[in-house]
């Protein structure tokens, strides 16, 4: 599992790079013209890659029942759904405020993967996971009362949609675990397909919120960022394909200590200090999911 554990951490560098160049680059994109763009350029990055790390170029699909296509169908809808659901949470609050809110999904994964699947945690996996997610909260925290951070989420506009994409994508880490790992689905393949899957979800509602300006202006910084993307969603599968997914959702949904960081720092949001001790406390809860 060790190598899942770094997989999971460097995916949450690169995600939490990638919430920061979202909220900074596409400002008046659409999350589902966002997704579409970047995911058609992460793919035209990824399939050379692909193609010649392979034998024989793309692996082929492993042998799939009913079943087995509806947890893929519905981890590439739910993934969809969430990532345009978190975009769209970016566009009307600070990264800052946003992110940690949005990553709380280990929360929703734990339970899921307990109750439903039926998996066993170490007792010092599950204490990490609670330090972990502590870290997204005291990143979250402005001081007073410790439940005002809830209490904002009921009134915050972009709190309700980060908590609903929370919970999106959770569902969506515990499909892509299942696939990756219980269907063995190769990861050279996961990345492309996944990416287009998601795609051709929100391609309807991208279609209805063009952008009044076009795209034009945006296609460099699509094909940088989809870049990116290609890198972050295969290191992201590795993670996936090595280590629970309790513990990779966790690691990798770090990515909100990355982008607080980084709106503090480059975009002049508040609570720098308070942030930096949160991703302290990640750090620990990282070192107690690895004991």
């Amino acid at each position: 599992m060790e190598s899942g554990l770094l997989y999971a951490l460097a995916a949450a560098g690169l995600w939490g790079t990638y919430l920061f160049v979202l909220k900074r680059y596409f400002v008046g994109v659409h999350g589902a013209v966002l997704t579409v763009f970047v995911n058609a350029a992460a793919i035209a990055w990824y399939l050379p890659f692909a193609v010649a790390t392979g034998s024989e170029g793309l692996p082929a699909f492993p042998p799939m029942d009913a079943w087995s296509i509806a947890v893929f169908a519905g981890t590439v809808v739910f993934g969809a759904l969430a990532f345009v659901v978190s975009v769209q949470a970016l566009a009307v609050g600070d990264v800052s405020y946003v992110a940690p809110i949005a990553k709380i999904v280990p929360v929703f994964v734990v339970p899921i993967e307990v109750f439903v699947l039926g998996a066993y945690l170490e007792p010092t996996a599950v204490a990490g996971i609670v330090v972990a997610t502590t870290a997204v909260y005291l990143a979250n925290y402005e001081g007073g009362d410790v439940l005002e951070p809830f209490r904002r989420a009921v009134h915050s506009r972009a709190a309700q949609l980060a908590l609903v994409s929370a919970a999106l994508f959770a569902v969506s880490d515990v499909g892509r675990r299942v696939v990756l790992d219980g269907f063995t689905f190769p990861t050279r393949l996961w990345v492309p397909v996944y990416l287009a899957g998601v795609a051709a979800v929100v391609l309807p509602l991208a279609l209805r919120r063009w952008p009044a300006t076009g795209i034009r202006p945006f296609l460099g910084k699509f094909a940088v960022t989809g870049a990116g993307v290609a890198v972050a969603e295969h290191v992201t599968a590795l993670a996936f394909a090595s280590a629970p997914a309790s513990i990779a959702s966790t690691l990798v949904n770090g990515q909100a200590i990355v982008a607080v960081l980084l709106g503090c720092v480059l975009l002049g949001e508040p609570g720098l200090r308070r942030r930096l001790g949160a991703a302290v406390l990640a750090v620990v809860g990282v070192g107690l999911i690895a004991a």
